[in-house]
């Protein structure tokens, strides 16, 4: 499995700086979460891991190798895929066709127009194992426009999936969820878990705090700690700005 590690990242708009020297050893096969409050540069911070954004400064390694400068593509190629926000289904496809073409287009340079979607086999088969760590074989012939909202955000992740990535960015997976379909996404996750390394961004403090190994606070773009969640819990500078007293 693979790790990404993060040295002084810096975004500025102007005067305002987002993203204020941010370091980051995300370890091989670590669930590894980012919280913060709204502001805090979250979102920033996940676009430039993704290649969305460039930095200011600062660098980014991935499998051993410097990515700063890669593009979205090159990144999703060398197994960095980022889930959720930025995924497009296409709801007049079937569930698993989609997961097909999201793993065909991120592996290559070029589609073949007049083969059948679903008869490359390799494709197939890691779009279905995709698709049944989901959670989703029963739905994979149904038609992603008929699907419910949380099902939709378990398709995003078979489509990442289906990538064969090796580190996966989610971005606020429960986002808008009940609490039953967090519950079913928090679940898959944690089925996930070793088998990827992953970076969580989400304001799900259960979820959060159930599934990471190691958790850092994010506020006013810099890293406040970074810890076990039980040294999250306890930390009295994490309590009195982020997660309150109610919440330990």
């Amino acid at each position: 499995m693979t790790g990404l590690q993060t040295e002084g990242l810096v975004k500025r708009y102007g005067a305002l700086l987002v993203t204020d020297h941010v370091s980051l050893d995300i370890r091989p096969g670590e669930l590894h979460a980012v919280i913060g409050p709204n502001g805090a540069g979250k979102t920033t911070l996940i676009n430039q891991l993704s290649g969305e954004l460039q930095p200011n400064e600062g660098c980014i390694r991935f499998d051993g190798r410097e990515v700063t400068a890669l593009p979205v593509h090159r990144r999703a190629r060398a197994g960095l895929l980022r889930s959720y926000q930025i995924t497009s289904i296409f709801e007049e496809f079937s569930v698993l066709e989609n997961a097909v073409l999201a793993g065909v287009a991120a592996k290559r340079h070029a589609w073949r127009f007049w083969t059948p979607l679903l008869a490359d086999a390799k494709a197939r088969q890691a779009a279905e194992e995709a698709v049944a760590a989901a959670g989703l074989t029963t739905q994979a012939d149904v038609l992603a426009g008929e699907l419910a909202y949380g099902q939709r955000r378990q398709l995003e992740l078979a489509m990442t999936l289906a990538a064969q990535p090796k580190f996966l960015l989610l971005d606020e997976p429960m986002a808008g969820m009940s609490v039953q379909e967090s519950a079913a996404v928090t679940a898959l996750l944690r089925d996930l878990k070793r088998r990827y390394t992953i970076l969580l961004v989400e304001h799900d403090m259960d979820a959060v705090f159930s599934l990471a190994d190691r958790i850092s606070v994010l506020v006013y773009g810099s890293v406040m700690f970074t810890g076990t969640p039980d040294e999250i819990r306890e930390h009295p500078e994490v309590r009195a700005v982020y997660l309150g007293e109610e919440v330990v």
